[in-house]
């Protein structure tokens, strides 16, 4: 049985002890991200991630790695729009290395200007490798025009300009100002003993400081359009409509919905565009929600003279769903959802991203059990009216390659 304790200071501990396991998953879960960055220091929170792995505590970022590395574990860290994880997989025995290791990494960087003159150059890359990608930058093209110049609008990895900006007051502002505890969350899952890591937590973490963090900005979907006429072999569009936020009661109806329209072979818009019509090679729906707002999303890659042919396609395919989706549609999604829920929980990676999502979106932890019946309680009628209700609201659309097919 998961449980959850909270520090005196506000940090939030989640552990799912898991019978049978060798191994463990333990992460500082902080709910911060790219939207919390202000203008002109876009790229902050993916760099700081970056930069605590160059040296921390005793250690330079060979020993960072070796140490972990010398027990066999792994040690990572990723960034997003509303969140920033470092996460470690150990045998048992050495998961309190990890977290000793973590905390160094957020506490005790030593963010040094060299170091970070050439991690700078190595992010640089990689947002060339990004924007040398169209399935990667549709989705910043399509954030851009569903947000436009909000700070949920803004690309994790930032821009060439902010990122060259950036200098050590930056990362030690960010750090000192956003890594509060009433913002992070510590969640273990796998062969852990919940008595040790509890220890474990307060001896490493327990001296953090409480203070308010700076607000987040709320965002609203207000729509628009994102048009790169860069060459191109084919043309990748995208379309958004607002969705829900992550808490919101008909978020897992929206979800069914998106599944049941372009989450798998079977969905209506593989079969639609790509299956009979081959119109498109890659067609998928999505949805992402965040504490204050949502989307519902579609994108596609096609050839550019089929271009306004398939997204007109898939509009339509998407809102003839919205009013005559099946029970057997509606039933096959719900078996892909839930099956992806239980296969994730077989993981100590999966159980402790999933408390630590739980936490952050409904401040405890959700059980598998809630999550499966909240699915099973959607009906066809329920995911149709969730579809409907999406559509009634603004469009964003974003292209790459050709010219911006703007009937959808």
């Amino acid at each position: 049985m998961a449980e959850l304790t909270r520090l005196a200071n506000g940090l939030t501990v989640a552990i799912d002890p898991m019978p049978g396991s060798q191994s463990a998953a333990i992460g500082l879960y902080a709910a911060v991200g790219s939207r919390s960055e202000v203008d002109g220091k876009g790229g902050l929170a993916h760099l700081v991630e970056h930069m605590v792995f160059k040296g921390a505590r005793g250690r330079d970022a060979r020993a960072i790695a070796e140490a972990i590395e010398d027990v066999g574990g792994s040690l990572n860290a990723w960034t997003a729009r509303d969140q920033t994880v470092f996460h470690a997989r150990t045998l048992a025995p050495d998961v309190g290395l990890a977290l000793e290791l973590i905390a160094d990494l957020v506490r005790a960087p030593k963010l040094d200007p060299g170091e970070l003159e050439r991690e700078k150059l190595v992010i640089l890359s990689e947002l060339g490798e990004c924007l040398d990608a169209p399935d990667d930058l549709i989705h910043d093209h399509l954030f851009e025009a569903a947000f436009g110049h909000q700070p949920l609008a803004r690309p994790v990895l930032g821009t060439a300009e902010t990122i060259g900006g950036l200098g050590r007051a930056d990362c030690v502002t960010w750090l000192d100002e956003q890594y509060r505890p009433e913002r992070l969350v510590i969640a273990a899952a796998g062969k852990v003993d919940p008595g040790h890591i509890l220890l474990l937590a307060e001896a490493l973490f327990g001296d953090l400081e409480e203070a308010a963090p700076p607000p987040i900005a709320a965002a609203e979907f207000a729509g628009g359009i994102r048009s790169d006429r860069r060459a191109a072999e084919q043309t990748h569009l995208a379309f958004a409509c607002p969705g829900l936020p992550s808490s919101d009661s008909q978020a897992p109806a929206l979800s069914l919905f998106a599944q049941a329209v372009g989450g798998g072979m079977s969905s209506r818009l593989f079969q639609e565009l790509r299956e009979e019509r081959g119109l498109a090679y890659s067609i998928y729906a999505w949805t992402q929600g965040f504490a204050d707002t949502g989307l519902f999303g579609v994108n596609l890659s096609t050839d550019k003279a089929r271009a306004a042919e398939a997204i007109i396609l898939a509009r339509d395919t998407v809102e003839k769903a919205a009013h005559d989706l099946t029970d057997a549609e509606l039933r096959r999604a719900r078996a892909q959802i839930e099956a992806g829920i239980l296969m994730a929980l077989e993981t100590p990676q999966g159980r402790a991203d999933a408390m630590a999502r739980s936490i952050e979106i409904f401040g405890r932890i959700m059980r598998h059990d809630e999550m499966l019946a909240e699915l099973r309680a959607v009906t066809v009628d329920s995911a149709r009216a969730a579809g409907q209700a999406m559509l009634t609201g603004p469009r964003a659309i974003a292209s790459i390659g050709g010219k911006l097919a703007l009937a959808a």
